[in-house]
């Protein structure tokens, strides 16, 4: 593998184990699963579903924007529910933040996710010339 750039924002969450939030290889950068962390806090919001998707999406934002992108950038996404009953919820959040250009996506239900978060997302970003 050739050479990788670590990606650090510090308005997303630190990680909470031996990963980084992104790493940028050439045009491409592959962001780690978000959990609903509030970055000045570093607690899992739990008691409203939106708001834990909303911090997620903002965490990501964050990330690709440290990399010199935007949300735009971003060509795949791979969102891990533990409760497929929330996915009407979930896109209603989603498309406030990807409106005219939708990445690839996977939605699947998991039964546990790190921390007892409600949901986690990862993304991949082209950051091309």
């Amino acid at each position: 593998m050739g050479p990788y750039e670590v990606v650090y924002s510090r308005r997303a969450p630190k990680p909470i184990g031996p990963y980084s939030q992104a790493v940028k290889v050439g045009d491409f950068l592959f962001i780690s699963g978000q959990l609903p962390v509030d970055p000045s806090t570093g607690e899992i919001i739990k008691d409203n579903f939106e708001k834990a998707v909303k911090t997620v999406l903002e965490n990501i934002k964050s990330i690709v924007e440290e990399a010199g992108g935007s949300l735009n950038n971003i060509v795949k996404v791979t969102v891990y529910l533990k409760d497929i009953g929330k996915f009407k919820k979930f896109n209603e959040v989603y498309t406030q933040y990807f409106k005219d250009r939708y990445p690839a996506r996977v939605v699947v239900e998991v039964s546990k996710i790190p921390k007892d978060a409600d949901l986690e997302v990862e993304a991949i970003a082209y950051i091309g010339r």
